[in-house]
């Protein structure tokens, strides 16, 4: 037995005891797995378990804590912002994939129920063959993304132009506190309630455990109201010769609430997008593309467009305006999609073939080959929502740091790319892409490309990770500067020392009422950082130690 083994055996064999179906992973291996997201490792964890039950959360919950040890909430594990890396050694890393049941589904009152580890996918999949969907559908990783993650991190995408994120569709939550107490939020909160079809009667405790990057308590299930499916559904792109033309289209389009998704691609990732390059790739998409249409013919003429009309664009240096707009009746429909066009016409948009918005849906959550690139490259993507009055500003502002970095980033063959999306009709957010070459972690081993041999890993390159990890740092300082919102937070962005005092000091007293030892998840949200462990703390993102990586 080695020192380390020695030092946790009493943890371990005390959580082996908490188990009934569930697992746990003690050795080196699989604690790297559960102690690395996609952009960094955090300290080695003590051990990680997989619950397959409320009840199971609740005894290894309370054991851990009864002994000091911290409790990790990990959902699909697809972050980048160090939300669920331990911070001291004395972790134990909770694996919630295996509480993947959907528990009921209510056509009446318009309901899903659902363990914590189901996947986006896992709810599409159900609901589609009843004529439902969740308003919010899912993020682009839905195939292994999950409803607990997405609560605890701002999960947005698909729908999100009309619904907002995962936390507008959220009735109610069941979780464990860190005493291993069962919690109940929304009207299931109330002891005569048979149903939960209300989330706010009184303070809104759902909303306390959305966003909160696993730092209260261990989700464990929740409830998501659900919509009948739109009848129809069509898709409008446009080309853009500047990024402030598209984006004052693309923020006009929100505020007209006709899209349920709105988004822009720079020049770079349009053309990316267009060309695409992996040709059993390109044929799984276009046979999506033509089962979506339900009429033989359309989806003949849809396909076609998919294949042939989009390749023309691929050397054009366009910033691409997407929507996908859905509605009860063909009418509806073809006004919204004229609005689109108006509007677009409007900033000096062209009109450019709708296959990326188009090929997107009908490839709703593809397995997960995107954790790495093409050429078995890492990213890593930064996010940053404001109003819809400073995304100009905030582009631009972004764009000059980057721009200060070009050369350094050049000569590392550091890539950039841009996503701007809208939330509702009044938020914008800009999400810049980093990519470069580097040794993978755990995670990125994990994908199907990358298991099957498809891509070999790069060799280490730390000196390039020093430079993505400057200009990702610098990006985040001008965010906090700005005043803007992230949707994932984890351990990277400030938000303690970017609240008001008034409200930090309630954050902690809420902190400190429910963790008072900080034993759940320490260090996200900028809460309960662990004094003297191995390792820097971050508590703001230009600290040398972080920017060191």
């Amino acid at each position: 037995m080695t020192p380390t083994t020695e030092k946790h055996a009493g943890i371990r064999s005390r959580l082996e005891a908490c188990l009934i179906d569930g697992d746990l992973f003690t050795d080196g291996k699989s604690r790297a797995f559960f102690s690395a997201d996609l952009f960094d490792r955090g300290e080695l964890c003590a051990a990680a378990v997989a619950p397959t039950s409320t009840s199971e959360v609740q005894r290894l919950v309370e054991t851990c804590t009864q002994l000091g040890y911290a409790v990790i909430p990990r959902g699909g594990g697809l972050t980048y912002v160090q939300g669920y890396t331990p911070n001291h050694e004395k972790s134990v890393v909770f694996d919630m994939r295996r509480m993947n049941s959907i528990l009921k589904i209510s056509q009446e009152n318009m309901y899903i129920q659902v363990e914590a580890g189901v996947t986006w996918k896992q709810i599409n999949d159900a609901l589609c063959p009843l004529g439902l969907r969740l308003p919010f559908l899912g993020t682009f990783s839905g195939a292994g993304a999950t409803v607990g993650g997405g609560l605890s991190n701002g999960a947005l995408f698909f729908g999100t132009a009309r619904y907002g994120t995962a936390a507008e569709l959220v009735l109610g939550i069941e979780a464990v506190t860190v005493s291993g107490r069962r919690l109940l939020t929304g009207q299931m909160s109330v002891c005569n309630s048979r149903e939960p079809g209300y989330r706010t009667f009184g303070p809104d405790l759902t909303g306390l455990l959305v966003h909160d990057s696993g730092s209260l308590a261990v989700k464990t299930a929740a409830t998501l109201r659900i919509i009948r499916q739109p009848e129809h559904s069509g898709f409008a792109s446009f080309g853009f010769a500047t990024h402030t033309s598209a984006i004052a289209a693309l923020s006009e389009i929100a505020r007209c609430d006709i899209a349920e998704e709105a988004y822009v691609l720079d020049p770079t990732r349009t053309r990316d997008a267009v060309a695409g390059g992996n040709m059993a790739h390109d044929m799984r998409t276009l046979i999506n593309v033509m089962r979506a249409e339900s009429h033989l013919l359309r989806g003949l003429k849809a396909g076609f467009k998919l294949a042939v009309r989009g390749r023309r664009f691929a050397d054009t240096p366009l910033h691409s305006l997407h929507m996908t707009c859905s509605a009860r009746c063909t009418a509806g429909l073809k006004e919204d999609l004229a609005r689109c066009s108006k509007i677009a016409h409007r900033f000096n948009g062209t009109p450019f073939p709708d296959s990326i918005p188009r090929a997107a849906r009908a490839n709703l959550f593809p397995p997960l080959e995107g954790i790495v690139g093409p050429a078995g490259e890492r990213w890593v993507a930064l996010n940053a929502k404001v109003n819809h009055s400073e995304a100009i500003e905030l582009y631009e502002t972004a764009e000059a740091i980057l721009e200060k970095y070009r050369d350094e980033m050049e000569e590392n063959s550091i890539q950039v790319s841009r996503l701007l999306t809208v939330l509702s009709n009044h938020c914008f957010s800009y999400e810049p892409v980093l990519h470069w070459k580097d040794s993978w972690l755990p995670m990125h081993r994990e994908t199907p490309r990358v298991a099957s041999g498809d891509l070999q890993e790069p060799p280490d390159n730390p000196k390039t990770r020093s430079v993505a990890h400057r200009v990702r740092s610098e990006l985040i300082e001008l965010f906090y500067q700005m005043g803007a919102a992230s949707n994932q937070i984890g351990r990277t962005y400030p938000y303690l020392s970017a609240l008001h005092p008034d409200t930090a000091t309630l954050i902690k007293q809420l902190k400190n009422a429910l963790d008072p030892q900080g034993l759940m998840n320490p260090g996200v949200l900028e809460l309960s950082p662990t004094p003297p462990a191995k390792g820097p703390t971050h508590m703001r993102p230009m600290d040398a130690s972080w920017s060191d990586g």
